[in-house]
Formats: structure tokens, C-alpha cells, sequence
């Protein structure tokens, strides 16, 4: 397997936004590899709905942010969960509250600021930029969901369209959706599909929910705001749905009522992670995670998709 590591530096945002920081990224393919691949195959339909698209191994570009080649000196185990792991209710102050009213339905004339700020990024900065920026989307799909350009500015030019989960800008060649929790921050990252198909969320976004999870637990989160009051990775416990078994008796996901089960960990091994589908909207992603007493044991999570993205309802052992 070819390790490859790239030193990410994203610009800092308009003024009154914090800089993101710059991440190393690696791959299980080449930089070079990973570019010449893409150019070679059209934009693909990524994200969203209940739809799930299905894979089995992890995808060689699908690159893991924020673990560097070699073993990082980590900080000590901690002996309570980390504060970024653990579920809180999310202030919006008004530094950070979006600036435009967003109905709850209907018509969106104007683009929300925090969407505003990404298409003005979309625009000038490069690829790993823009990956650094995204952060809460997986690197790989941010450079397959972002390929087109000109034809996303034009949909985000047009009147959106609210509702429950977020907006949705349409035009003849693109879907562009923000989640809702995405308009409550900062800088919101679309979602981007082809017109006429559902905006999906696939493996690799599962992949990434698990590594953004361990990383705030080894005390290394992708990025300083990425914190469960903020955004949620652990299923809610109510209502209770929970049935990856498919036994017709749902129950409360069991990580809501236990989110600091890997309190301890000290780094997992992020080249190695993978996923399998379960059944239905459930997912497994399995991953080597080391504890403070230096055991390594693999680790399955069991995610389900929404409205909102994967989120992580079980852990085992």
C-alpha cells in the first residue's frame, strides 16, 4: 500500500471567520494517482436522502484527514471522555448565527451567508483548500461532488428551497443541499448530486463519521469545532428506532446512553478502516483502535443513514 502524506494549508476566511487549520492528508493511492483518476472519470452522484450507496473496502482515494504517516506523540489517555466527544446542547452566539432569517419551508431568495462564504471559496481556492475547509465531509467526495463548478455558482444563483432538513438549489445539471445544521455554523459545505437524482450519502461518508468520532476521543479532532454539541455523530436515543437487526422492535440507539464507551483511546489506525453494509439504511465500519494501556482491538461501529448524514448508534466490543 503507497502511504502518501500532504500538508493541507486552507486561508483564513473573511474577516470575522477563524482561519481553518491546515491538516495532513493521506491516501492508499498517490497524490498524483488519486488527481489522474479523477480526471478521468466524470463528477459522481454523492449524498443525502435515505438513499445509501453501497460499498465494501475502503476506496483507495478515499483519503484519511488529520493522522500523519508516522506515529504521532499523542497526549496522554484521558481519564474522563474529551469534551469534544461529548453530547451537549449547541449555542449559536451572534458572532456565529447566520445573518439571514431561513424559513422553515418555502422560498430562499437570498443565499445564507455561511453558504455564501463556501461559493465565494468555491471559486478561487484549490482542491485541498476546499477539502480543509470541508472538513465534515470526506476528502474524496468533496473532490467528486465539487468537479463541476460553474454549473453548482448556477443553481446556487437561483431561489433555494427550504424545508425540514435544509436547502435545496436546482437547475438543469446540479442539486445543491445544506443541511440544516450546516446553516447554524459558520461556513456550510453543500451537498452536490446531478439533477434529477437524490442527494446520497455513501461509505465513504460513513467512513469519515467513524473517523472523526475516534479523532476527537485521541484528542485530535479533524478540526477545533468539531464537537458533538455542535456536530452531532452519536444516533439520538429518542425517538427510539434503532433495529439494525431488522427485528421489528425498535429501541434507543445504545451509544446515546453511553457516549464515553471509548473513553481511554490513544489513537487507531486510521489506513486501516473499513466498512460493510449491514442491512437496509445500517452500516458497519470496523477500525483498530489502541487504548491507554497500549492493546489494540478492532472496533465496530454500526451507523444508520438520515436526513442529516450517518450517525453512530453502536459500538462493539
Amino acid at each position: 500500500m503507497n502511504n502518501s502524506e500532504i500538508l493541507r494549508t486552507a486561508s483564513a476566511h473573511a474577516a470575522g471567520r477563524s482561519p481553518v487549520l491546515a491538516r495532513p492528508v493521506r491516501s492508499d493511492l498517490s497524490a498524483a494517482a488519486c488527481r489522474a483518476a479523477r480526471r478521468r472519470r466524470p463528477a459522481r452522484t454523492l449524498l443525502g436522502g435515505l438513499a445509501v450507496a453501497s460499498a465494501f473496502v475502503l476506496a483507495g482515494c478515499d483519503s484519511a484527514v488529520g493522522i500523519p504517516n508516522e506515529e504521532p506523540v499523542r497526549p496522554a489517555a484521558a481519564v474522563t471522555t474529551p469534551p469534544a466527544a461529548v453530547p451537549t446542547t449547541p449555542h449559536i452566539s451572534s458572532t456565529t448565527a447566520p445573518s439571514t432569517t431561513i424559513p422553515a419551508t418555502g422560498a430562499v431568495a437570498e443565499l445564507p451567508a455561511a453558504v455564501q462564504r463556501w461559493a465565494d471559496d468555491l471559486k478561487t481556492d484549490s482542491l485541498t483548500q476546499l477539502q480543509a475547509k470541508c472538513w465534515t465531509i470526506a476528502p474524496r467526495n468533496v473532490a467528486d461532488m465539487y468537479a463541476d463548478e460553474q454549473a453548482i455558482l448556477a443553481a446556487l444563483a437561483q431561489p433555494g428551497t427550504a424545508d425540514k432538513d435544509g436547502i435545496t438549489w436546482k437547475n438543469r445539471t446540479v442539486t445543491v443541499a445544506v443541511e440544516r445544521a450546516a446553516l447554524e455554523t459558520e461556513y456550510a459545505c453543500p451537498r452536490v448530486a446531478t439533477a434529477g437524482a437524490d442527494i446520497e450519502y455513501n461509505d465513504a461518508d460513513a467512513r469519515h463519521t467513524v473517523r472523526r468520532y475516534l479523532a476527537r476521543f485521541v484528542g485530535a479532532p479533524l478540526d477545533p469545532a468539531d464537537k458533538e454539541g455542535t456536530y452531532p455523530l452519536v444516533c439520538k436515543a429518542a425517538p427510539a428506532s434503532w433495529d439494525p437487526k431488522g427485528t421489528g422492535t425498535a429501541i434507543a440507539a445504545p451509544l446515546a446512553n453511553n457516549p464515553g464507551k471509548l473513553t481511554g483511546a490513544t489513537k487507531f489506525a486510521d489506513q486501516e478502516i473499513r466498512s460493510e453494509r449491514l442491512r437496509g439504511d445500517y452500516l458497519t465500519v470496523q477500525a483498530p483502535v489502541t487504548n491507554s494501556s497500549g492493546a489494540t482491538q478492532t472496533r465496530t461501529f454500526t451507523l444508520t443513514a438520515g436526513p442529516q448524514g450517518y450517525c453512530i448508534g453502536d459500538v462493539a466490543p
